[in-house]
């Protein structure tokens, strides 16, 4: 019986033996009897004494084989080599995070937290006006004196028109018109007050059909040093926003005529002119905090000297009847 080839399990027919073949393997009969001796040397000395034509015959058969063997046994001493000269993985510290944040920020800049919050806020001030004459129309005219009308703020809590602000900024008006942040004008009436806060409650007639109100929260965890915002019309300049702590709570604030004296306030530094009076006190989240009411004013010229009062939310969300946090 004939072998299998030594090196393919290739199932064509052999070629016929080149000239000079042994006449016994040309005819697939067993080896003579001295084939005997020369199997037994050892295999360096058999494949030594193979003749040249049959190794040429060999590499020409099975040339595809061989050339993949060898091409992936190259293949994979590269790979081997390159793979012990690159290093291993580079551990990351917090220096690669924080050159990489740097880097971030140097590029596309974060808003400010108090810019954000006035984002927040912003579509809930409106512009109070309490006309003090029935036939002002509410419009702004320059020869308009400033003694004619009572300039303030407020702020949206109800979605249908129901604002916030203080009662000094409409008291004694004969009409109020309020603007809101998409330029809507409309006329208000006075439908609620809590004079020992300083408060009033107001409902546009024609209100926006997208109004949004403002988020208030409590001042339960409300502490000196939080930052806030002032967000209002200052000498009917606005919107306007300015930016400080929380200077103290619970402080009293007498009236310069002493006509009356408020209690429970809330301190700030943040910037407050006449204008702002009756608009929102904000923190770094968008909420509302409390109504800014008053300033101090030791020199009595009306300007700000760094103390500014807001009345806790919690107050002026009883004035509009709704229910304490």
């Amino acid at each position: 019986m004939n072998k299998a080839p030594l090196y393919s399990r290739s199932t064509r027919r052999p070629l016929p033996p080149a000239a000079g073949a042994p006449p016994d393997a040309a005819a697939g009969r067993s080896p003579r009897p001295g084939a005997a001796q020369a199997a037994s040397a050892p295999a360096q000395q058999v494949l030594s004494a193979a003749p040249p034509g049959r190794w040429a015959r060999l590499t020409q058969r099975h040339a595809a084989p061989l050339w993949a063997t060898a091409g992936a046994a190259l293949a994979l001493s590269v790979v081997l080599g390159v793979g012990s000269l690159q290093p291993g993985p580079r551990v990351i510290t917090q220096d690669d995070i924080d050159r990489a944040v740097r880097t971030s920020l140097e590029k596309e800049p974060l808003p400010s937290q108090a810019a954000k919050a006035y984002e927040t806020v912003a579509r809930s001030v409106v512009r109070v006006v309490g006309l003090m004459d029935e036939k002002d129309d509410g419009e702004d005219r320059p020869e308009r004196r400033a003694m004619d009308r009572s300039l303030g703020t407020g702020v949206v809590i109800i979605d249908n028109g129901t604002i916030l602000t203080n009662l000094h900024v409409v008291w004694g008006s004969k009409k109020i018109r309020v603007r809101f942040h998409d330029g809507t004008d409309s006329e208000a009436v006075l439908v609620g007050t809590q004079p020992e806060n300083d408060l009033a409650v107001l409902r546009a007639l024609k209100p926006p059909a997208e109004l949004e109100a403002a988020t208030m929260r409590s001042t339960g965890d409300l502490f000196p040093g939080d930052h806030v915002i002032a967000v209002g019309h200052p000498f009917g300049i606005g919107p306007s926003v300015s930016y400080g702590v929380v200077s103290g709570l619970k402080r009293e604030f007498r009236s310069p005529e002493g006509e009356r004296t408020l209690s429970n306030l809330i301190q700030f530094d943040a910037a407050a002119n006449p204008g702002n009076s009756g608009g929102p006190l904000v923190t770094m989240d968008g909420n509302v905090v409390g109504i800014v009411t008053a300033i101090l004013n030791p020199s009595e010229q009306r300007t700000f000297v760094g103390i500014g009062f807001a009345v806790p939310i919690e107050s002026a969300a009883n004035a509009a009847g709704l229910p304490p946090f």
